[in-house]
């Protein structure tokens, strides 16, 4: 595509030169001995069809190169941003959490434009190289002397255009940095609006966004005004060249080296040579602007694709669903382990609940089943490597329900039907005009926060994953529905190995097996009576757990 683009602009280039040929004939053989009252309507004719048929061919090259162009751009920054998203993809956990998800954003977006953006105008470019070299060749053979003249302007333009390159190229990288930082405030300050509403801190917000805008609106106005000041200069400097081709001209006719045709076929030429010379400086003008953007882009591909932490999982045999053996994690930048030294096993087919206080390593425990985080040292063993993980806060698309269920698999209405059912949601589901092709917005923000939990879920389930981790999945359920969903789920068939972070009695008293953690250590494990006789610390756990609940009035529940 962008070979057809060239070809065009190449077209275009030699019929810019051929009108100046046919300009200079219709002057000498037409106009001429018109006003000497000898008229060839012959040679009337030729000039005139030679005209048009001259701006006809050249219209079409302006079509295809401008056409495939465009294309070509816009097919290229199609796939800067499909590499850019494939490597994000690729990417483990760990890799996102040390990225502002804003700015990486941006790589595959504004920075992909702009990367790109020099390829609209450099067909066009090369026109202006193929343009010079045959209207120079013409200019040179028609009269050394005007031809000289002519061309003398165009090193000066090449050096104008160097100085402005080195001047501007700066304040674009600077500018594409401003603005992949402030993507990243925007999409953040939109993630966290809930949270910047309830703190009543619009103001700050406002504040801290006004001063990234302001520093990128001061980068890319530098960059302008340079531009500006470049254009400016490379306006004026065609026309002075015109005025001394003419004086040049009037010389060179009055001593009979050119014809009043040929001169007004140089000065038509050189005078649509202004338009193209510009193109060049513009293209030149973009290189800074596009190299940012590629320099931004680059950065993110050429990054090396760590290993994912499920790599680090191995499998169990036997009886056993989960096996630790002496792990030990602790989270990037920080000397506390949140998991420290942990042995033990989980049965398979069974419900082990994760019962333990705030901040006692539960999430990250379930996080390491899951083969979301990779240990530092130790061994996690997992019967299968079909996991599926179900976190506190549900991520939904702004998509229908059944999409945001099937996520794109080829998944029948009946099993998604009763992948609802477990979770308790079929019923509403039903209820819904559209059933499961109802649209739930943004981050499913039509539903509540238990359906949007129970879609979620129903989400895992089915994936026919043979261990679910669930890390306080039904907290905003009523212990009612709460009951009803984790009684769906240890009567499916065939039994999942099914591992939950419990904060309600009711919900540890359905489990077969419990792991009482505390500072990142198992204190405890066993069956949840046994614990309860003999484990003081987690006696009083679920005690204060019972109280915790009584104490929350049943407004506050959700049992939709």
């Amino acid at each position: 595509m962008f070979v057809i683009a060239v070809s065009g602009a190449a077209v275009y280039a030699v019929c810019t030169v051929a009108s100046s040929v046919a300009v200079s004939f219709m002057v000498d053989d037409v106009i001429i001995p018109g006003l000497a009252g000898e008229p060839s309507w012959r040679a009337f004719t030729f000039g005139s069809a030679l005209i048009v048929g001259i701006g006809l061919l050249r219209a079409v090259g302006v079509v295809v190169r401008r056409s495939f162009a465009g294309v070509t751009q816009w097919w290229t920054v199609k796939t800067f941003a499909m590499e850019v998203s494939r490597k994000i993809v690729a990417q483990p956990p760990q890799w996102h959490r040390s990225h502002l998800t804003g700015d990486v954003i941006a790589r595959a977006g504004v920075d992909a434009e702009a990367a790109t953006a020099v390829l609209a105008p450099l067909p066009f470019g090369t026109s202006v190289i193929v343009l010079l070299i045959v209207s120079g060749v013409w200019l040179v053979l028609t009269d050394p002397v005007m031809g000289f003249v002519a061309l003398l302007v165009i090193p000066v333009l090449v050096a104008m255009n160097v100085v402005y390159h080195r001047l501007v190229e700066r304040h674009y990288a600077d500018a594409q940095q401003h603005l992949g930082e402030f993507s990243e405030a925007v999409y953040e300050s939109l993630e966290g609006l809930s949270v910047v509403k309830a703190f009543g801190a619009e103001s700050r917000e406002t504040a801290r966004l006004s001063d990234i805008s302001i520093r990128l609106r001061e980068a890319r106005s530098r960059a302008v005004r340079i531009r500006a000041n470049f254009e400016g200069v490379l306006d004026s400097l065609p026309s002075l060249v015109n005025v001394l081709l003419l004086i040049v001209g009037a010389y060179r006719v009055q001593a009979g080296f050119l014809s009043v045709g040929e001169v007004s076929g140089f000065i038509y030429l050189f005078t649509l040579l202004v338009f193209p010379l510009r193109i060049i400086g513009y293209v030149l003008s973009e290189v800074p602007h596009s190299l940012s953007g590629w320099s931004r882009i680059r950065a993110i591909l050429d990054e090396p694709t760590l290993e994912h932490p499920s790599s680090f999982l191995r499998h169990t045999t036997g009886p056993v669903g989960v096996r630790f053996d002496n792990v030990s994690f602790s989270y990037s930048g920080s000397s506390l382990h949140a998991v420290s030294n942990m042995s033990f096993s989980i049965p398979a087919a069974q419900t082990t609940a994760v019962v333990g206080p705030t901040g006692a390593g539960k999430s990250s425990l379930l996080r390491l089943i899951a083969g979301n985080v990779r240990p530092d040292s130790g061994r996690v063993e997992v019967q299968s490597s079909a996991i599926a993980m179900v976190f506190q806060d549900a991520f939904l698309f702004a998509g229908t329900l059944r999409d945001n269920i099937t996520m794109d698999s080829l998944l029948s209405d009946q099993e998604v039907w009763e992948a609802l059912r477990v979770a308790v949601l079929d019923e509403f589901v039903r209820s819904l005009p559209e059933g499961l092709n109802t649209e739930i917005g943004e981050r499913g923000v039509s539903l509540s926060g238990g359906q949007r939990q129970r879609v979620a879920l129903a989400r895992a389930i089915a994936r026919r994953a043979s261990l679910l981790v669930m890390d306080d999945t039904t907290s905003a359920l009523d212990p009612v529905t709460e009951t009803l969903v984790l009684k769906n789920l240890t009567g499916l068939e065939p039994r999942r190995t099914i591992v939950i972070v419990a904060t309600r009695p009711s919900a540890v008293a359905l489990a077969e097996h419990v792991l009482f953690v505390a500072e990142g250590k198992l204190r405890d494990s066993g069956a949840p009576q046994d614990l309860l006789a003999r484990n003081t610390a987690y006696r009083e756990l679920i005690a204060s757990y019972a109280a915790d609940r009584r104490s929350h009035s049943d407004t506050q529940q959700d049992p939709q």
